[in-house]
């Protein structure tokens, strides 16, 4: 079993990694899909990029109309674990 000052370190790490590599998926994706609908074959893989329509509900105006009773009534509570990892003061990590 890896001990837990080890695990926060790997987690951190890889979180790290991670946030890099979403930064440059970001900036990819937002590069095909400017370029317009259609598809595109790569050596691996192929992409698709189509316009379509998304309905969204605004929540905050939909709880603007009902009863704090209501929305009481209507909320489930679940209890949920989280994870927090940050970076110590002073710590710089080369990625």
């Amino acid at each position: 079993m890896i001990s837990n000052i080890l695990l926060v370190d790997r987690i951190g790490t890889l979180k790290a990694e991670v946030a890099a590599q979403m930064d440059e998926l970001k900036a990819l994706e937002a590069e095909l899909k400017a370029a317009g609908p259609g598809r595109t074959q790569g050596d691996l893989f192929e992409a698709t990029v189509t316009i379509s329509e998304r309905d969204t509900l605004d929540m905050k105006a939909v709880r603007e109309h009902l009863s704090r009773q209501f929305v009481q009534a209507h909320t489930v509570v679940t209890a949920v674990r989280t994870l927090k990892v940050a970076a110590r003061s002073g710590k710089a990590l080369a990625v």
